[in-house]
């Protein structure tokens, strides 16, 4: 614990010294000495224009951006849905909303845990273990109660450690993690007194595990709470370096969904947070200064030249608990935030660096999803994924060569607010709202020429809109525990 936030100290201290449904076929060579080890890091809640690297100028994010001049920076990947369930289930699984078995964030009555993954899930954790691989998840997973069939360390894991829970990580000072299938208990953190940042913890194991497999090849799956509500971060020079930097208006509790820590706290609530903008920055950074921390354990170990570290964020930047996406541009421009399928909802930052294999600086336009995550990987290790997949490998892009397989379209579903639907098709979006009203139409963006989604093209092109909303009945199988459709409207 001390020794995570001395490192944070010391790195910030230096950083102010010096002012970051198919089968994968791909033939492609990636790498023809000891396999490499993969770190696949998830942020939380965190916008398309959250980090400098994409735009952000109200604060740096110089690990990260230093992953981006390292490797590859994809311009136009895509999250699995617009809020964390569903997908994180499209990355585990390969499979995107139209098929993937958890497609809303569903609570369970009486059940520290979410709806579970099914055992015949084959996720991208299983196809590592397969390719002979020690694996291990830090951080939130949210697919499945402890015991559960969705249990990580029922999915491919051989270790886990942090929040089994998505309600339980709303809170940042938690009397207890998860350490596989037994409660570790935070000193001094009681729901009154706040002594034990989570995150940190969570860290601290990530780091020992990445050192204690140094010698044999790892996947580590880093899901990180960070920044998602509530906003809170320790007092120490991290917060300090933001606060009063910015203006502030206090959310108390007499915002919605807001309850302090104390005895009558409401558990899944946030916190009230004076300096709401001084917290927001404050915890990307820290999410910053965790990922350099990962970068230098790999160096320190010598082991960087063989590992490729990954990073994305869950969805687009959420509004609660006093969060502002307005006053950050954390959509960077792109229309929406969590819980909508238009671009600010579902268009992630995706980094790749490969040391050796990805030439440093790279940027791409290459279109894809998380559900290409499971087929990359496989092909990268040299697994043939026979389980079905909507994913295409995006290895040769990767390695600076021809990417010959693409999309024909992209697809999301989410059953909230009266349903809605996405559908990407070359340059064309099309999204509908409400799509259990009878009126419920069809929103067509032309995201080449109007990428912030602001001019509805429907009625000049109803050949494209007649061919999206086709893809919108063929690409998805309906699955009763996330019903897309009320009863009294079944889709023809």
């Amino acid at each position: 614990m001390k020794r995570i936030r001395t490192n944070i100290l010391a790195l910030l201290l230096g950083a102010l010294a010096i002012s970051c449904a198919s089968s994968s076929k791909s033939t492609t060579k990636a790498n023809k000495g000891s396999k490499p080890n993969i770190i696949y890091i998830l942020a939380d809640d965190l916008g398309y224009g959250d980090l400098s690297s994409y735009g952000q100028q109200k604060f740096t994010t110089p690990n990260i951006d230093a992953l981006a001049e390292g490797g590859i920076k994809f311009t136009q990947h895509y999250c699995g849905s617009a809020v964390c369930a569903p997908s994180r289930s499209t990355l585990m699984t390969g499979q995107h909303t139209g098929h993937t078995p958890i497609r809303g964030n569903k609570e369970l009555k009486g059940q520290e845990g979410q709806t579970p993954l099914p055992k015949n899930a084959y996720t991208v954790a299983e196809v590592m273990k397969d390719a002979g691989y020690t694996t291990g998840a830090f951080g939130k997973w949210g697919l499945g109660f402890i015991g559960s069939e969705g249990d990580a360390i029922n999915q491919g894991f051989d270790t886990f450690y942090g929040y089994n829970c998505q309600r339980v990580a709303h809170r940042y000072y938690p009397e207890y993690l998860w350490d596989n299938d037994q409660k570790d208990f935070l000193p001094g953190n009681d729901w009154t007194n706040k002594v034990t940042y989570a995150p940190d913890v969570i860290q601290e194991k990530t780091l020992e595990f990445i050192e204690d497999n140094k010698n044999k090849p790892f996947f580590v799956y880093v899901p990180f709470t960070l920044p998602h509500a509530e906003l809170i971060a320790p007092a120490d020079s991290v917060i300090n370096k933001f606060k009063g930097k910015y203006p502030e208006t206090p959310h108390d509790e007499t915002k919605r969904y807001t309850s302090d820590y104390g005895p009558n706290i409401k558990k899944e609530m946030y916190c009230p947070q004076e300096t709401p903008h001084a917290a927001f920055a404050s915890m990307i950074y820290t999410l910053d200064i965790y990922v350099g921390q990962i970068v230098d354990k790999v160096e320190e170990l010598g082991i960087a030249d063989n590992t490729i570290i990954m990073f994305a964020s869950d969805n687009g930047p959420h509004e609660e608990g006093g969060a502002d996406p307005a006053f950050f541009n954390s959509g960077g421009n792109l229309r929406g935030v969590k819980r909508d399928l238009y671009e600010g909802g579902v268009r992630t930052p995706f980094i790749v660096k490969w040391p050796n294999k990805i030439k440093a600086g790279e940027t791409s336009t290459h279109i894809s999803a998380f559900w290409d995550v499971l087929p990359t990987l496989a092909d990268i290790v040299g697994i043939e994924v026979s389980a079905p997949t909507d994913g295409i490998s995006f290895l040769p892009t990767l390695m600076g060569q021809e990417q010959k397989e693409s999309h024909p379209y992209m697809y999301w579903e989410l059953p909230v607010r009266g349903g809605r639907q996405a559908v990407r098709l070359n340059q064309w979006k099309g999204v509908k709202y409400n799509i259990t009203k009878p009126n419920a139409r069809l929103e067509l963006y032309n995201l080449e020429n109007d990428p912030e989604e602001t001019e509805d093209v429907s009625a000049q092109y109803p050949e494209v809109v007649k061919e999206i909303e086709k893809i919108m009945v063929d690409a998805r199988v309906d699955n009763p525990t996330f019903p897309l459709f009320s009863s009294s409207k079944k889709r023809s």
